[in-house]
């Protein structure tokens, strides 16, 4: 009598919500931004090493409540948390060499993974049509505070929290923050109450794709922390303000940008976003040299 065949019950992709997305860019890029700051020169032995297990425990953790147990999204990106510490030989261990270049081989394919991730999560949620978590839930009546990101481009840091002084608002420099053992997102959700970021973008890397010419770019954590607040607070709260030439990454492409010019052209983009997010602006203020 022939058997009849086993069935094999597979999980069904997870229906996400628009919050749910919401919190799933939230929590991988803090889990991205680990695995950024994890320092595979400092692993020696092969096994055991609680570093190596924290890193790889977080990320599956991350990886599982965003998107289930075994579904296919979590299977497509599963292997960010596989953070291989070199060969297993019979006859002796792999050396401190052996160690390092395998986790950061395993590094790079984390970083790879759970960036596509994000992209995928931030293409879901704006197809929904749907404002970020804090444009939806906060009181209108926000702290004038805003979160000012930049790279290495000082003289724009300081022309644009000047600038936000003088509009009477706060502005949050996160590096001026004690670190207190915090990485840079625990540090931002420390921060109640702000409900606008200011991403400056400017030439301080340069980058290229595979046999291309090297183009200037935005620091990656300036990127990563673009891609974070329009997740967290929504796009009608984050304003990019793009100064020099340099390449935009087509994932962000979608992303409104103003020019930062020499002139006052910049100051008076940035007052338009600001009242349109619901802040009062002084526009005397605003169109003094």
């Amino acid at each position: 009598m022939a058997r009849k065949p086993t069935t094999v019950n597979r999980p069904e992709p997870k229906d996400m919500t628009a919050a749910d997305l919401k919190a799933g860019i939230i929590r991988l890029a803090k889990r991205l931004e680990q695995v950024r700051a994890f320092a595979p020169e400092r692993i020696s032995e092969q096994f055991g090493d609680p570093e190596v297990e924290r890193i790889r425990v977080s990320v599956e953790e991350g990886l599982q409540r965003t998107f289930g147990l075994g579904t296919p999204d979590y299977n497509r990106y599963h292997a960010a948390c596989s953070f291989n510490t070199g060969p297993v030989l019979m006859n002796r261990r792999a050396s401190t060499q052996e160690v390092q270049q395998a986790l950061q081989g395993a590094k790079a394919r984390s970083i790879a993974l759970l960036e596509e991730a994000l992209t995928s999560l931030n293409e879901r949620l704006e197809e929904t049509g749907t404002a970020g978590v804090a444009a939806e839930s906060a009181p209108a009546d926000f702290d004038r505070k805003v979160f000012v990101v930049h790279g290495h481009d000082g003289e724009a840091q300081q022309a644009v929290a000047r600038f936000m002084e003088r509009l009477g608002f706060e502005a949050i420099i996160l590096h001026e923050r004690a670190s207190q053992g915090r990485t840079v997102i625990e540090k931002i959700e420390a921060e109640a109450g702000v409900g606008f970021a200011i991403v400056l973008l400017t030439p301080d890397d340069e980058g290229r794709a595979m046999g291309g010419d090297l183009q200037p770019r935005a620091r990656q954590n300036v990127m990563l922390e673009l891609g974070y607040f329009i997740g967290r607070l929504g796009r009608n709260r984050v304003c990019a303000l793009k100064r020099g030439d340099l390449e935009i990454p087509s994932d962000f492409a979608g992303v409104v940008w103003e020019q930062m010019d020499d002139g006052n052209g910049w100051k008076q983009s940035l007052g338009k976003e600001l009242e349109a997010a619901g802040y009062a602006v002084d526009w005397n203020k605003v169109m003094r040299p």
